[in-house]
């Protein structure tokens, strides 16, 4: 295979994808990412990496941080899923994506590999960012968990820190019934004598947390007890957050005061939870002799969508109307999106919504505003919840509006409805959001 697109169609075709076939495509061990390891000479261990997973928020997470390093003058690799619009925003070294040539030259290399072993998606993406995070001599990387943590197929690398950013209900078929055992599958990145953040801590997780780290013998950090969110202002392209360092009279060389302000270019108030296990993990990694600042923090924070091209958190698409688009899936992301809605002044209030078929989606629709005016969609995906389907469902829970088969057709309709003053909101899932063409739309 010569070609980038034909080499994209076999990988999509050959191999079992978690977002066109759910959990069909996951392989619950890590046999198949060391075998294709192990063929490419182990790239894995020949840069730093600091691994993230959690419920939510490990996306903002790992490209804030991936911002800060790029800032700091280091080479740094950043693999996340799943991508919006381009497969390559997978894998991208200082922000760029991955190299077209790259990925047809490494998928010619693996493809005996491929026909051998029957690998997932996941699992041979996850041993390409790691071959050209090693190809680009990236001085790190930061490796975004896919599902879980324990049988990750990114759960091969030895990181020289591990976050885990909070636990909420989702993927329960796959992790677990309860918040305990959802937290005992993220626990699995907790690794030897590695320290660990926890951004979010609940009753339920902070156990399984602290008993995870004594049996690894790693430093555990609740960023709760270093850094306190104190006020938040929304500016729509930015934010401001305020936060003060309760122990800061403990630190022996502090990024920041004790009391402190920063401004952040994804501008959800939820950021403030992401933003404290950051801010936890830069003092840790400062102290391990990583030169990082807190003015090239500050200035890393504001330019977080520039530098590493990540989309779709609380992202405003245009003024007026103002659209906002944000990946929010799940029960504790739609909290998470309503706390923000609650910061913020419009008249009336549209949602254009689309969820997919294995996510709990009566806990979502039970939250969702009754005042709203509901557009019902779907994304084009095997696993998308028929939009016809998703409107039935709300109507139980006194949610009313129109159904469209397609998420720009609904947002258009929404954006001719809406006058300067009211909302548009696009959620409900990464494909979805995923569908929106940009180009309908102007800042």
């Amino acid at each position: 295979m010569n070609d980038y697109q034909n080499t994209i169609d076999y990988l999509y075709s050959r191999l079992p994808m978690f977002s066109r076939i759910g959990a069909a495509a996951i392989k619950n061990d890590l046999h198949n990412t060391q075998l294709i390891c192990s063929f490419l000479g182990n790239p894995e261990k020949k840069f730093k990496t600091i691994h993230i997973a959690g419920t939510n928020g490990k996306g903002s997470t790992s490209h804030m941080l991936a911002a800060i390093f790029q800032k700091a003058g280091y080479k740094t690799g950043l693999y996340t899923s799943p991508h919006l619009y381009d497969f390559r925003e997978r894998i991208k070294v200082n922000g760029a994506l991955c190299k077209k040539e790259f990925v047809t030259s490494f998928t010619n290399r693996v493809k005996p590999l491929i026909e051998k072993i029957e690998p997932s998606f996941f699992e041979i993406t996850v041993g390409m960012a790691f071959e050209y995070f090693a190809v680009e001599n990236c001085d790190i990387a930061i490796i975004e968990t896919g599902l879980g943590g324990r049988l990750d197929s990114t759960n091969v690398i030895e990181p020289i820190l591990s976050v885990i950013t909070n636990i909420g209900w989702d993927h329960m078929a796959l992790l677990g019934n309860t918040l305990e055992a959802i937290a005992s599958e993220k626990a699995g990145i907790i690794k030897k004598e590695t320290p660990v953040v926890i951004s979010e801590s609940i009753r339920e997780s902070k156990s399984v947390f602290i008993q995870k780290a004594a049996l690894e013998n790693a430093p555990i950090y609740f960023s709760e007890d270093f850094i306190q969110a104190e006020a938040f202002e929304n500016n729509w392209d930015t934010a401001s957050f305020s936060f003060s360092q309760p122990l800061f009279h403990l630190l022996n060389n502090p990024l920041f005061d004790a009391n402190f302000t920063l401004s952040c270019d994804l501008p959800g108030k939820y950021q403030a939870k992401n933003l404290k296990g950051v801010l936890v993990a830069c003092q840790l990694l400062a102290d391990m002799g990583w030169k990082l600042n807190s003015e090239m923090i500050k200035q890393a924070l504001l330019e977080i969508k520039a530098s590493t091209g990540i989309m779709g958190r609380w992202e405003c698409i245009q003024s007026n109307p103002r659209i906002v688009l944000d990946v929010a899936h799940n029960e504790h992301g739609i909290k998470a999106m309503l706390d923000q809605l609650a910061t913020t002044h419009y008249e009336q209030l549209y949602i254009v919504t689309g969820m997919v078929k294995d996510k709990d989606i009566d806990a979502v629709l039970t939250l969702l505003p009754k005042n709203a005016n509901y557009y019902f969609t779907q994304s084009h995906l095997p696993r998308a919840l028929a939009a016809n389907e998703l409107a039935e469902k709300a109507n139980a829970f006194s949610l009313k509006g129109e159904i469209y088969s397609d998420v720009n057709i609904a947002l258009e309709t929404a954006a001719a409805k809406a006058n300067d003053k009211d909302l548009i909101l696009v959620i409900g899932s990464v494909y979805l959001v995923a569908e929106v063409n940009r180009a309908l739309f102007k800042k």
